[in-house]
């Protein structure tokens, strides 16, 4: 005996499998740029105090180590966020490849940006913990990290500044999805998490400030690196704004 289909049969054809493999697919994506823009706006924040307290060292010292110790944890949230569609996109996850990878000079930078931030962060906690008296190889490291890092989150920035905070304002609106309801509760709390995580990572070599703030006030008033960071960070800007980053 034939079957009627939905349509045939006069009811109302409601959502198949693949409509509710596709809706929970792009709830995914959503969320997955959600959760970078957070991240990356918890971060931002962070960075402009760090730089802040960079061009004076000699008060800022205390406030520079804290705070780069405390933003790690937010910056492994921003590197697993983006990773994660990295690998959702090269492995063919169907909505992934829907929303198309970033354009090529964001996809160019990416990588360049990542190794650079972590050799700045990594530096700057393992001159926290070795002190100034064994600062030598590191403190260059960390000086020539911070000049081209600074270059390349300008650009970086630049691209995204005014798209992370839309992103971030509507997941705070009030979604039809409701996954990205119980999602934005997650996007919060593993946040606040890294947060909380970083404050204790910075508790722990706290100790570790004290001889810098020490060394700062007898040795160095301004950061040359981040000054001159700032200005290969401007001419950077400049010259990238034929780009197209959208």
């Amino acid at each position: 005996m034939k079957t009627l289909s939905n349509h045939e049969s006069g009811r109302p054809a409601g959502p198949t499998s693949r409509d509710a493999e596709n809706a929970e697919g792009r709830s995914g994506v959503v969320g997955n740029e959600r959760m970078t823009a957070l991240a990356g706006v918890v971060l931002l924040v962070l960075l402009l105090i760090e730089l802040i307290s960079s061009v004076s060292l000699h008060a800022g010292m205390a406030i520079h180590i804290v705070v780069g110790v405390l933003l790690s944890c937010p910056l492994l949230v921003k590197l697993a966020s983006t990773g994660y569609r990295f690998l959702r996109y090269y492995t063919r996850a169907p909505a992934y490849v829907r929303k198309g990878p970033p354009s090529l000079p964001r996809r160019l930078l990416a990588p360049l940006l990542v190794v650079t931030t972590l050799l700045v962060v990594g530096s700057g906690m393992g001159l926290v913990v070795t002190g100034p008296t064994n600062a030598g190889l590191l403190m260059r490291l960390h000086d020539l990290s911070v000049l081209l890092w600074i270059s390349l989150i300008a650009l970086h920035v630049g691209a995204y500044l005014w798209r992370a905070p839309r992103l971030v304002a509507d997941d705070w609106r009030k979604p039809s999805d409701r996954s990205l309801i119980s999602g934005r509760k997650i996007r919060l709390g593993v946040n606040i998490g890294a947060g909380l995580s970083g404050a204790v990572v910075a508790m722990i070599l706290f100790p570790g400030v004290a001889p810098w703030v020490t060394w700062s006030q007898a040795n160095q008033k301004i950061s040359s690196p981040v000054v001159v960071g700032l200005v290969i960070a401007a001419v950077a800007s400049v010259s990238s704004r034929p780009w197209k980053w959208k």
